[in-house]
């Protein structure tokens, strides 16, 4: 089975030109586009969400220009989404801001022995296959927004969010706002 490349190959450059596929096919670089990862973006209550009924606001914001695959923002959803209805049942907002356009592309390339040489080119016409998607976020921007109404529950929502900012590949910040 294939691996897939650390996200640090990716992370920390700039992102690559011609990622997105094209409507017209002679534009169109990347032929097939890699499934999403990311099951739901809005978790919790919404309608409570829609009536401004939510005292409390965390976010978790970027300190340096980024993309970030989305296998990475799965997992920060998944273990929020977890640790926020363990909390408060229901009663709670959890929103991921960013999408993943950009398709990430590997160019393969053999080793060991003898042979890559007579099948592979090398780098000429090296454009690599379509093997992830990734959100390009500038500085600033909020990655995963929580609305939630209990007071003492701050502590407890900020440590929740303090636990998955290592499975972010980036500096974060942790902002609390009252609403309201």
């Amino acid at each position: 089975m294939a691996t897939i490349r650390k996200a640090l190959a990716y992370s920390k450059r700039k992102p690559i030109t011609n990622t997105r596929r094209s409507k017209r096919q002679q534009l169109s670089y990347i032929k097939t586009v890699p499934p999403q990862k990311i099951v739901k973006f809005n978790m919790g209550d919404y309608k409570k969400f829609e009536k401004n009924r939510f005292k409390f606001k965390i976010t978790v914001l970027t300190e340096e220009n980024i993309q970030i695959r989305d296998l990475a923002l799965e997992a920060v959803r998944q273990s929020l989404n977890k640790d926020l209805t363990k909390l408060f049942q229901k009663n709670f907002f959890l929103r991921c801001n960013v999408y993943p356009h950009n398709i990430l592309r590997n160019n393969r390339i053999f080793s060991g022995g003898s042979k890559g040489e007579r099948v592979q080119t090398g780098m000429t016409k090296s454009f690599g296959s379509p093997e992830g998607r990734a959100a390009v976020i500038k500085k600033g921007k909020p990655i995963f927004t929580a609305y939630f109404s209990t007071e003492s529950a701050i502590s407890k929502v900020r440590s929740f969010f303090k636990k998955v900012t290592p499975k972010l590949p980036c500096k974060a910040k942790i902002v609390i706002e009252k609403l309201r």
